[in-house]
């Protein structure tokens, strides 16, 4: 209780604006339905790739592992935490307008075993409807963790191959349970690049209105 009272909550304040997570959650539910025209965007690879039902486990501990890096970029720069905040929360945003008008579905495998792992398979397939699949936002998130880290002042041997290893299996994951098809993975990360480049611009000309305001100011006196 002493420890908790010490505790700076001030600090971890802005950890706070993580609530975001509940509310774009259910605007994912609003979207996830099947009330206009139904697209395939299964190709030659999707169909040749196998199901396999272990990659179950990294795909369904998707979103403690993007609350996990979140956390520990809050840690080690709260700026790349805000930035990250930001980054999935366009790209989300951007997606539900997407699935708003063009509404894919992926085909998915008959999965009838007892096992752990066909039981995870189950209990996903009825959480989550076909649908909302094109951009995959377990990709574009996955994907948007890694690409930080890349960029970060913290990064080093250990936290890279975690990180990169972690995301790359969950981004396989997707495409081996079914969920999701290449293009759907392909356009999630091109988005989080769109995104980050929008980003650079906006970040580039405040830095430079800044200089000038303070050119100005110097000059002035």
């Amino acid at each position: 209780m002493f420890l908790l009272r010490k505790l700076d909550w001030r600090k971890y304040a802005p950890l706070g604006f993580m609530l975001i997570f509940p509310f774009l959650g259910m605007m994912y539910k609003w979207t996830n339905r099947a009330d206009q025209d139904i697209y395939s965007l299964v190709t030659a690879f999707d169909k040749a790739m196998p199901f396999v039902k272990y990659f179950a486990l990294p795909y369904a501990v998707w979103i403690f592992y993007i609350y996990v890096c979140l956390v520990y970029f809050f840690k080690k720069d709260v700026n790349l935490y805000y930035k990250g905040l930001v980054t999935y929360t366009v790209c989300a945003l951007t997606c539900y307008v997407i699935y708003a008008f063009f509404q894919t579905t992926v085909p998915r495998p008959i999965v009838d075993g007892d096992d752990p792992f066909s039981m995870l398979i189950q209990f996903i397939y009825n959480r989550d409807l076909p649908f909302n699949c094109f951009p995959s936002i377990h990709c574009f998130s996955s994907y948007m963790v890694m690409r930080l880290l890349w960029t970060s002042s913290f990064r080093n041997k250990w936290n890279m191959t975690l990180i990169t290893g972690m995301s790359s299996l969950i981004i396989l994951s997707t495409l081996f349970v079914k969920q999701h098809v290449v293009l759907d993975a392909m356009a999630g990360i091109l988005l989080v690049e769109f995104v980050l480049a929008i980003m650079l611009v906006i970040e580039t000309q405040v830095r430079v209105s800044r200089q000038r305001q303070r050119q100005k100011r110097t000059y002035g006196a």
